[in-house]
């Protein structure tokens, strides 16, 4: 009986396997979903991968960007960081933040742009003293800008009354700052503003002066130089200050303008700009919001000259217009992002723009507000963004933006108080 049983359950298991082996429909669900999963790997084949995504991949994986920007013993070569509406810069930097084993950091550039804009700069800073809670530094800028736009004040502007005008200055600044607690920081400047203002080298449109007279653009006919001190707060707990994706900034900044040579030109100027980041799926998508306002007020018979007030218009604000579009003695600007990695080393970005400028902080409200919408990609090295691509519309058409720098540039303590921005 038992020789029969075994050879019954062998015979069994015989015509299973040779069911298998044939061909047959497996007779069990197990056997389904295997079979199922070997005819799957068997058709298995390579993906075929376009152009633009071999070509991000080759950057990424052969750390192209990374080569080009990290030079070599602190030399390396600086591109972008000029004005907006300067064209594309570039020169030579030195940099070093090991002097001293970490106690001196020393940084120095000269850059000429296609344009034949010029900037040079040079900064020094100790970060670490008292007990790494106290950071001094000095920060010299020269700049020569051949052709800045210009097309009235106010808000009611023309662009059909696009001029320009060379701008050329020199400021020097001492700066402290002081980290009270982990993510605060106070501080103030002392420093100078030299400025020379001269007829714009675009031959396509009429210089500056031609155009509006000295009574109404103070500073026009006449310059002069400013001591400027400030004094600032900061509160930022961005998870990574170079690329941020959770978080807040919140800057504030306060200065006086002192004319120094003619007594006519001395105003105070208040900066403030709040920046939020709020993340989803894992830091993979988010929404960057920001708010930034510029107020400027003269006592007395004195003015604010035209080229230290507030722009709108260019890469950072209103991204649908010209560079310089709108200015007055104040402004505010509204940005929103919707930002989402599309691999690692490129974002996309969905933006809209709101903001205006005008004569009188009373006159701030949300209503006349100008506005562009548009999208962009941002190439990012050690996350932060090396390359930005952007394209604003608005009802005077649309511009093209390639920056490289992020949309939302970060408060430069005791030196981002003169117009246009550094």
């Amino acid at each position: 009986m038992r020789a029969c049983t075994s050879i019954l359950i062998h015979c069994v298991f015989a015509a299973l396997s040779a069911a298998q082996n044939s061909g047959t429909p497996p007779s069990t669900r197990v056997a389904e979903i295997e079979q199922a999963r070997d005819a799957k790997e068997a058709a298995l084949r390579p993906d075929d991968v376009s152009s633009a995504e071999r070509f991000f991949r080759d950057v990424k994986e052969k750390q192209w960007l990374e080569r080009l920007t990290g030079g070599y013993n602190g030399v390396r070569a600086k591109i972008g960081g000029m004005v907006t509406g300067g064209g594309f810069a570039f020169g030579p930097e030195y940099s070093r933040e090991d002097l001293l084993s970490g106690n001196l950091t020393f940084r120095t550039s000269a850059q000429i742009s296609t344009r034949a804009y010029y900037k040079y700069e040079a900064a020094a800073a100790l970060p670490k003293l008292w007990g790494d809670r106290l950071i001094l530094s000095l920060a010299g800028t020269h700049r020569n800008y051949g052709g800045i736009n210009y097309y009235g004040p106010g808000p009611d502007s023309s662009r059909g009354n696009r001029t320009n005008y060379r701008l050329e200055d020199t400021s020097a600044d001492g700066i402290a700052v002081f980290k009270t607690a982990r993510y605060v920081k106070l501080g103030g400047s002392l420093g100078g503003l030299w400025v020379n203002v001269g007829p714009g080298i675009d031959t396509r449109f009429a210089s500056t002066e031609r155009v509006f007279g000295a009574g109404r653009l103070p500073g026009l006919d006449r310059q002069t130089n400013h001591l400027r001190t400030s004094v600032f707060g900061q509160f930022d707990y961005r998870d990574n200050p170079d690329g941020p994706k959770s978080g807040g900034n919140y800057v504030f900044q306060y200065s006086w303008y002192e004319d120094r040579a003619l007594g006519i030109f001395g105003f105070r100027r208040m900066d403030i700009d709040v920046q939020q980041y709020i993340p989803f799926l894992n830091k993979t998508h988010r929404i960057a919001l920001r708010g930034k306002g510029t107020f400027t007020e003269s006592d007395g018979q004195q003015a604010t000259p035209f080229y230290l007030q507030p722009f709108l218009g260019g890469s950072d604000d209103l991204r649908g217009f010209r560079p310089f579009r709108f200015s007055d003695r104040s402004k505010v600007v509204y940005n929103a992002e919707y930002q989402w990695e599309i691999f690692a080393g490129l974002d996309g970005a969905l933006f809209f723009d709101a903001g205006k400028v005008m004569p009188r902080r009373s006159l701030l409200a949300f209503s006349q507000l100008e506005t562009s919408a548009g999208f962009g990609l941002r190439f990012n090295v050690r996350n932060a963004t090396f390359i930005r691509i952007d394209t604003g519309f608005s009802h005077e058409g649309f511009q093209v933006w390639f920056k490289f720098n992020s949309a939302f540039n970060s408060h430069r303590f005791g030196t981002n108080t003169a117009e246009p921005v550094y």
